[in-house]
């Protein structure tokens, strides 16, 4: 593994627990549009649902890959050697 790949997936194991809640907040933010969404049909049956659809899958997709990289920033987390104190150390 080079260098920069190594900080590639270090940083990813960083990021881990952001990419958890990146996908809880768009799991949320798609139910509460679903719900304000379904109010206006209710209050309007000529509201149009159709491209507000789009927009929430869109959001259940960003949550879906945040929730990829969440995994794979596991793997990556038991793959990656433990990361001495000392700064001599260097993984060749």
């Amino acid at each position: 593994m080079t260098e920069s790949e190594e900080a590639f997936a270090r940083r990813a194991v960083r990021r881990k627990r952001l990419f958890l809640r990146l996908s809880v907040a768009s799991l949320i933010v798609a139910a509460g549009l679903v719900v304000l969404y379904s109010i206006f049909w209710w209050r309007d049956r000529s509201y149009p649902v159709g491209p507000r659809a789009v927009i929430i899958l869109l959001i259940l997709l960003s949550a879906r890959q945040n929730l990829r990289q969440y995994r794979y920033a596991g793997v990556l987390e038991q793959l990656l050697p433990q990361q001495s104190d000392d700064p001599a150390y260097r993984r060749c």
